[in-house]
């Protein structure tokens, strides 16, 4: 994540060519876990792996702020340390967050269970108040908030821990090298 290539024509554009997205493409098909975060949900999107696209906040503003999620699938390796209906405050920051996808894609989204996260006062306008979403397999994750700056309770909340404590969970005992 961070602006990748400068962010320059639409978050993500560029990267997705990035020489390194031919083996992430092969390790997610082979099963390997992979979780886009900000940037990355973006590079994701923009891809292929992840449905759907992201673009613009609503009022076209960058908003950098705590927000409140709702988890809405507790059962992927990504999420497995929460419960359905939790409430987790996670920071994001972003000017192209606002989840976009085709009403065919978003009723597959919510038939499959791929919703992972809701903002419960959607910020930026996503549909459906998408903050996260897996691929249909459930390996690859996208999430726009920061799990990762809410891990020590020193430095603001420890809400995001439980994306990692999850994977962890997840792959214990398991070959997570990934495709060979």
């Amino acid at each position: 994540g961070g602006f990748s290539y400068g962010d320059y024509l639409r978050s993500g554009a560029i990267a997705r060519f990035s020489p390194v997205m031919a083996a992430l493409k092969q390790f997610a098909a082979a099963g390997g876990y992979v979780i886009g975060i900000c940037n990355g949900f973006q590079i994701l999107t923009e891809a292929g792996l992840l449905p759907g696209a992201l673009q613009w906040n609503r009022d076209l503003n960058f908003i950098c702020e705590p927000v409140a999620l709702t988890v809405e699938n507790a059962g992927t390796a990504f999420s497995n340390q929460y419960q359905v209906g939790e409430h987790l405050t996670l920071p994001i920051a972003h000017g192209e967050g606002n989840y976009y996808a085709d009403p065919e894609t978003l009723a597959a989204l919510e038939t499959n269970g791929q919703v992972v996260f809701r903002y419960a006062n959607n910020p930026n306008g996503s549909m459906h108040d998408i903050a996260g979403v897996t691929n249909e397999t459930g390996n690859v994750l996208g999430m726009m908030p920061h799990p990762e700056r809410a891990v020590e309770a020193l430095l603001g909340g420890t809400d995001g821990l439980g994306v990692f404590q999850s994977l962890i969970n997840q792959t214990e005992g398991a070959d997570v090298r990934g495709a060979r």
